[in-house]
C-alpha cells in the first residue's frame, strides 16, 4: 500500500517511474502485476488527496461564491 504522507507531486513521480518500468517489457508477469497495482494504489491515494485540497479551498472560499472554472479566462 502506498504511503499516505506522500505529496501530489511525489505521487505523480512515482506513477511516472512506475510506467516507464512497465513500458520497457523487461518485467515478467509478476513484477508487472505488482508495479500495476502499486500503481492502482497510488492513483487512489492520489484522488483522496485532491478531494481532501479541493474541500479545503471551498472551506477557505466559503464567505466568497465559488465561480465555475473557466480555462479561457
Amino acid at each position: 500500500m502506498a504511503d499516505k504522507n506522500l505529496s501530489i507531486e511525489k505521487i505523480l513521480v512515482e506513477l511516472e517511474s512506475i510506467v516507464s518500468k512497465m513500458e520497457e517489457d523487461n518485467l515478467n508477469l509478476e513484477d508487472s502485476l505488482a508495479s500495476y497495482e502499486k500503481g492502482i494504489s497510488l492513483v487512489k491515494l492520489a484522488q483522496e488527496n485532491l478531494k481532501k485540497i479541493e474541500q479545503r479551498v471551498q472551506v477557505l472560499s466559503k464567505n466568497d461564491e465559488l465561480a465555475e472554472f473557466n480555462p479561457d479566462d
